[in-house]
């Protein structure tokens, strides 16, 4: 395959993990003051999102250390986001 185009597979596959482990850990936060069992949501919720990153990243180093890199970039790049929405989002609620 190209390497371009599996290197740009590759930030694209670490964006949608990261928006799943970010994402999830977010919903996981949100749930937490209802949950009946906060220790066993909280637990549950890192081993599966650890679980299917570490599958994804298995998956991409299959490519190259160069995938890997940008694969490690998405994810990053996608917490940074996430990050920034929701602080601006936490702004204008307070206004």
């Amino acid at each position: 395959m190209n390497s371009a185009f599996m290197l740009a597979l590759s930030f694209f596959m670490g964006t949608l993990l990261g928006a799943f482990y970010f994402g999830g850990l977010w919903l996981t936060i949100k749930r937490l003051p209802r949950s009946p069992q906060p220790t066993l949501l909280s637990l549950g919720s890192f081993f599966a999102r650890s679980l299917v990153c570490i599958l994804g990243f298995y998956l991409i180093i299959g490519s190259g250390i160069e995938a890997l890199l940008m694969g490690l970039a998405g994810f990053v790049l996608t917490k940074i986001a996430l990050i920034h929405k929701l602080s601006l989002a936490a702004k204008m609620e307070a206004h």
